[in-house]
């Protein structure tokens, strides 16, 4: 695999996310999207999400949260995956579904939180960039499945 041990640590959270998120979906039709994510380069399978992954916007505003707080963003990270889970709820999701968008959410945050919370340099121009730019246009309720990772 290679890389610097900031991009082996992004891997190891894409694949553990994946993992989790494809036993989530095990009784939909879901799982062979999520396996199919799983390559060399996380972060570029991360730019690509396709909107119509059904976990897709729930993994990505979950690891936007995760990293915001670990950056030092002011923001209420509950409120956020409340009023995310709400909007997914006022679209018409089933309990089932909203279940499984929770658990990959949730799931998410947590596995992200722990890979980078020892990374002093995690933080640098370029991510807290690309953070800023999805963590406003989450709070502003755009929960559009596009988020960028900054390098």
């Amino acid at each position: 695999m290679g890389g610097t041990g900031r991009s082996r640590a992004a891997w190891a959270v894409f694949v553990i996310a994946a993992a989790a998120s494809a036993a989530a979906l095990s009784a939909c039709g879901s799982v062979d999207t999520i396996r199919s994510k799983v390559s060399s380069d996380p972060e570029l399978e991360a730019r690509r999400a396709a909107p119509e992954d059904p976990l897709a916007k729930a993994m990505q505003v979950g690891w936007t949260s995760a990293r915001a707080s670990h950056c030092g963003f002011i923001f209420d990270p509950a409120r956020l995956r409340a009023d995310y889970l709400a909007s997914e709820a006022r679209a018409g999701k089933t309990s089932d579904e909203m279940a499984k968008l929770e658990r990959a959410y949730d799931y998410t945050r947590e596995s992200v939180a722990a890979t980078i919370k020892n990374d002093l340099t995690y933080c640098n121009k370029t991510r807290t960039t690309a953070i800023r730019r999805d963590l406003n246009r989450y709070l502003a309720g755009d929960y559009t499945a596009s988020a960028r990772m900054g390098q």
